[in-house]
């Protein structure tokens, strides 16, 4: 059972979301809002600063924490698009069929940039609301008023396109710094669950590890994917001490990861030998301690202190009293407890020291090292341009965003011709809002918005009413409504329960303001009313033209063991037992990045597929098993690195060198392999007649152990290729 959590870290949670990157932009996305409208209200009036705060609306999705480099082309997509639909929708408005015959394809290209991945949707969004928040303005009589009206659209898009990328540029050092700190929560939070793996299993107990090995695995995808939005961020152009000093410590926190995961090895065995207990529950205890060291060192940079001095738990490590091994009859050919207990104490040992470089680093007491980032920076970030090639492949039946589209597109369709016909009929647009902001490309994102999107719009609607029955002066209602918008921006991707409750204010608080004769209770029940309309038609229609994960699972299966296969050929390459610490290892860094990066995308699709109806949800337990060998593998080969890296004095390279190439090769070839394994024998990376004999690595030669590791590894990849086969074997097969 979890412990409560005590007043003190509730408050630290607090302030961490009130000093994260996406609560700073949002404030600034509702600040160049207040801006740019109350500018525009100042000089054009009340009518040009309504039609200019659209404009800044339709800006503001893609407006996220990002590198300046490029910040500006990624904002003007919306803009671009986003105006032209904006004017047809004020000169068809009059119509509703014509108006209704333009929304149903404009909505299907605008979904279709579902194709850019996370680039993409948030410029759908935009897109989408250009078109929603249009029919929102008055009609107009003549097309001069309606040109008039897209000017003034512009005028606001445009204000805010500099606005943010000129905010972008100057958050930027205070964003490096959230987005690391932010990293390292995260980091500890894994740490964390990693040290509940050390708890002994007692007698009889089974089952318990499971619903740790599924948190394990969600907690390495989302670092994964925090990883490489701090990368684009504190990467970009580390040329400062400053920015050196903070990539050198986000290159820190890989290799805490890497460390972290290798915890994992042997652990099983160890578990199951009772008499290590008291060892198991010291390292678990450490754990936890480094990952609150973690934890204040993330506080101190959102705070902007210096970090405290960390002191080395080197001397509590090398104090552990390991319990004695039963007598053996056996040839030392396989590892005792003991020295398993001491493998792993000296992995935490590696978790301490790169937890003392890092606050060293922060402190300004190390040097980082850089090299490698300094000058090839742009490799490890995300692209900032717009290419064609998504576009021009996703013309096919099954292409998950071409379906996307085309259910959007008739979502919007029927969610138009209801809105006519309802009795009430004001605000015809807030059920397509709706529909915009809860239809997602799978069915558990739906199902996930849709909740939040019911209960944010009856918490919102109370709010409302609240302040419109308490008649709130002017001026307070307009800081409730950049306040509201600042949070609605700010938890979009993060919370959305938090957004929808923003959003829902923000609306009816808008409404009351450009239309005071309408009655505040009947804003707010025709609300619930589209809002539950809407959220019923994006559920429905998700299961129109479905994409399950299923039929995405085997080009994220093919695309792991490719990564996994390429991060073994470059790890155990001679070229590493040659000169591994003194020459950068661009190729294996990159390797290693897509081996988490296509993990983190095939967890992520597991876990959609949950939510997903049984008989199309792909096979989960070979599933389960393929990533758990994954990592695993991935532990083995850091294992095998840590040797190359740091005792590599302490192997014969003679000995290895052989074995090196052979365990690569074989990897490389069981993963790849066109046809499914006929046999589970794994080929040995020792292939010596004798049985491999393991001495104390604490004190002698480290080869045989390494050897141990090749075979390990070279088995694991056996395994992880035969779960792929179930995986990807037809259905009834």
């Amino acid at each position: 059972m979890p412990i409560p959590a005590s007043p003190e870290r509730r408050t630290r949670a607090a302030l961490r979301v009130v000093l994260s990157h996406y609560v700073a932009n949002g404030l600034s996305a509702a600040l160049g809002l207040l801006l740019i409208s109350g500018s525009v209200h100042l000089f054009l009036g009340a009518f040009a600063a309504a039609a200019a705060s659209v404009g800044v609306v339709v800006c503001i999705p893609p407006d996220q924490p990002a590198p300046k480099r490029g910040k500006f082309w990624q904002l003007l997509p919306a803009a671009l698009i986003g105006l032209p639909l904006f004017i047809a929708v004020q000169v068809l408005h009059a119509n509703p069929l014509s108006l209704g015959l333009l929304l149903v394809p404009a909505t299907f290209i605008a979904f279709l940039a579902a194709a850019w991945g996370k680039r993409g949707l948030p410029i759908s969004v935009s897109v989408m609301f250009a078109m929603v928040f249009s029919m929102a303005v008055p009609d107009h009589a003549s097309s001069t008023t309606v040109l008039a009206t897209g000017l003034y659209f512009s005028l606001g898009a445009a204000a805010y396109l500099l606005w943010a990328t000129l905010a972008n540029a100057v958050l930027n050092a205070r964003y490096r710094v959230q987005m690391l700190a932010d990293t390292l929560l995260s980091l500890a939070s894994l740490m964390r669950t990693q040290a509940q793996q050390f708890t002994p299993v007692a007698t009889g107990e089974q089952g318990g590890r499971t619903p740790l090995i599924g948190q394990l695995l969600q907690q390495q995808a989302a670092l994964a994917d925090q990883l490489q939005a701090a990368r684009n961020i504190l990467l970009e152009s580390p040329r400062t001490p400053r920015r050196q000093r903070l990539a050198g410590m986000l290159m820190q926190v890989l290799e805490m990861r890497d460390h972290l995961l290798a915890c994992e090895l042997d652990l099983d065995t160890l578990k199951s030998h009772p008499g290590h207990a008291p060892v198991l529950n010291v390292l678990r205890e450490l754990l936890d301690v480094l990952a609150e060291e973690i934890e204040q060192l993330a506080d101190a940079l959102l705070y902007g202190r210096l970090p405290l001095p960390f002191e080395s738990h080197g001397p509590q490590l090398a104090s552990l009293h390991w319990a004695e091994d039963a007598p053996s009859a056996g040839d030392g050919t396989a590892p005792s407890p003991a020295v398993l207990a001491r493998g792993l104490a000296s992995r935490v040992g590696h978790i301490n020291d790169e937890t003392l470089r890092l606050i060293a680093l922060a402190r300004g007491e190390a040097e980082p090292d850089v090299a490698l980032v300094r000058t090839t920076w742009q490799m490890f970030v995300s692209p900032t341009t717009w290419s064609w090639r998504p576009f021009v492949a996703m013309w096919r039946w099954d292409a998950p965003p071409l379906r996307h589209a085309i259910r959007a597109a008739l979502a919007i369709g029927t969610a138009y011709a209801i809105s006519l016909a309802l009795p009430w009929g004001t605000h015809d647009y807030w059920i397509l809002l709706t529909i915009v902001v809860v239809l997602r490309g799978s069915l558990a994102q739906t199902l996930e918005r849709r909740n939040s999107r019911v209960l944010g719009t009856l918490m919102g609607c109370v709010l409302a009413g609240a302040l419109l029955s308490a008649h709130v002066p002017l001026l307070a209602l307009l800081v409730i409504l950049t306040l509201a918008q600042a949070v609605a921006h700010a938890f979009a991707i993060k919370r959305y329960l938090v957004t929808a409750v923003a959003a829902t204010v923000l609306g009816l608080l808008q409404t009351h303001l450009l239309n005071a004769g309408t009655s505040p209770a009947f804003d707010v029940l025709e609300r619930v009313a589209d809002t539950l309309i809407g959220v019923t038609l994006a559920w429905a229609f998700s299961y129109v033209l479905p994409s399950w994960e299923r039929s995405q699972i085997p080009a994220l299966v093919a695309r792991a063991l490719a990564a996994q296969a390429r991060h073994a050929r470059v790890a155990l390459a001679l070229g590493q037992l040659q000169a591994v610490d003194n020459e950068p290892e661009l190729e294996w860094r990159l390797a290693r990045r897509e081996a988490y990066d296509s993990l983190s995308a095939l967890v992520q699709a597991t876990q959609r597929s949950l939510s997903e109806p049984r008989a199309v949800r792909p096979p989960l337990e070979p599933l389960g098993r393929l990533l758990a060998h994954s990592y695993q593998l991935l532990a083995q080969l850091t294992s095998v690195k840590t040797m190359l890296m740091l005792r590599r004095g302490r192997l014969q390279p003679a000995q290895i060198r052989a074995p090196l190439m052979q365990a690569g090769a074989a990897i490389d070839a069981t993963l790849t392999a066109r046809q499914p394994l006929a046999t589970p024998g794994a080929p040995r990376a020792n292939t010596s007649l004798e049985p491999l004999t393991l001495p104390d690595p604490f004190e002698s030669d480290l080869s045989p152990w390494m050897l141990r590791r090749l075979d390990l590894a070279t088995g694991i990849a056996v395994q992880l290729r035969m779960d792929a086969d179930q995986v990807l074997q037809p259905a009834g097969a």
